[in-house]
């Protein structure tokens, strides 16, 4: 692989499943060493488009490339090079910790004491290394997490690929999976994760892309996203009267109103924060910083979805 070259280029990546699209003509590139999120609401298409990169899901068309190898053709080649951490739980439930490491590592044709040794180094890592010999159903949620991720680093992959990395798990554990995850990024690991959560876009991606029905919306850092999206803060508005509603009609600030909370996207203007405040002494009016879920409401709207 070219090190000038990116880890992945997509271009116009497509997926269908018959006549449903799942992934509209995409195109991507992520570098080395970086962490790459896809951030969307659920059948956004994030899935589908990783599936097609780790080599579980044909390419319906378009062109992909994962270290300079085509997927269509180079495929297990690929695969050897990767670490992949899907949604469900995969370890066996009827073997120990350190069983479980073994047989996976004997896929990518690990000896038995480089894949003991691999082990306990891992276990080490995720501070695991008490429940070696625990039955995967003895573990916690968190647990079972920290293992897959760390099962998907016993064969030294030059790209990891997390689905969910923490979905269901309890603030604690999110933020335990999110500081090992950073530590492996420092260490020089390329990252691509999905994710619906902002707070774990923000805390781990350099990069990301927002999808929504198979396509990408919008791409860049999460703080680049938030200054081009709703700038750096934001004035929210609980219960708004129509005097107040009709004077930020008149400003040229950009606003939704969602009847009962009024957002006003507003820049830098403190000075009509103060504005408001004094005009129409509002109890509840709110200055804050602009976040990463701003952006993701913007783009894929605030309605419900099945």
């Amino acid at each position: 692989m070219d090190n000038d070259q990116p880890l992945i280029k997509a271009t116009n990546l497509k997926k269908s499943f018959g006549d449903f699209v799942a992934v509209r003509e995409i195109s991507f590139t992520v570098e080395k060493g970086v962490c790459f999120g896809f951030l969307g609401p659920n059948g956004a298409g994030k899935t589908s488009t990783i599936k097609m990169i780790y080599g579980a899901s044909p390419v319906t068309a378009g062109d992909l490339f994962v270290f300079g190898l085509d997927i269509k053709t180079q495929a297990r080649a690929i695969k050897s090079r990767i670490g992949v951490c899907q949604q469900e739980n995969t370890l066996d439930p009827d073997l120990n910790v350190l069983q479980n490491f073994e047989i996976f590592a004997s896929y990518f044709n690990v000896d038995k004491k480089t894949a003991q040794d691999r082990t306990m180094e891992l276990l080490r890592f995720f501070a695991l290394e008490q429940r070696r010999n625990s039955k995967v159903a003895e573990l916690s949620g968190g647990m079972v997490r920290r293992l897959i991720i760390a099962r998907a680093l016993i064969n030294q992959p030059e790209l990891l690929i997390l689905d969910e990395p923490t979905i269901g798990l309890d603030p604690q554990s999110r933020h335990q999976v999110w500081d090992k995850l950073e530590a492996l990024k420092e260490q020089g690991l390329t990252i691509l994760l999905t994710t619906h959560y902002m707070d774990e876009a923000a805390s781990l991606c350099d990069e990301l892309v927002i999808m929504d029905n198979g396509t990408i919306l919008a791409q860049g850092s999460p703080q680049a996203l938030i200054s081009k999206y709703t700038g750096h803060h934001i004035i929210e508005v609980t219960e708004p009267g129509p005097d107040l509603i009709k004077y930020i009609q008149g400003k040229d600030v950009w606003q939704e109103n969602l009847g009962h909370r009024l957002i006003i996207y507003a820049a830098e203007e403190h000075d009509l924060y103060r504005d408001l405040c004094s005009r129409f002494d509002n109890k509840d009016c709110l200055l804050r910083s602009a976040s990463l879920e701003d952006v993701f409401l913007i783009l894929t709207g605030r309605e419900l979805r099945e």
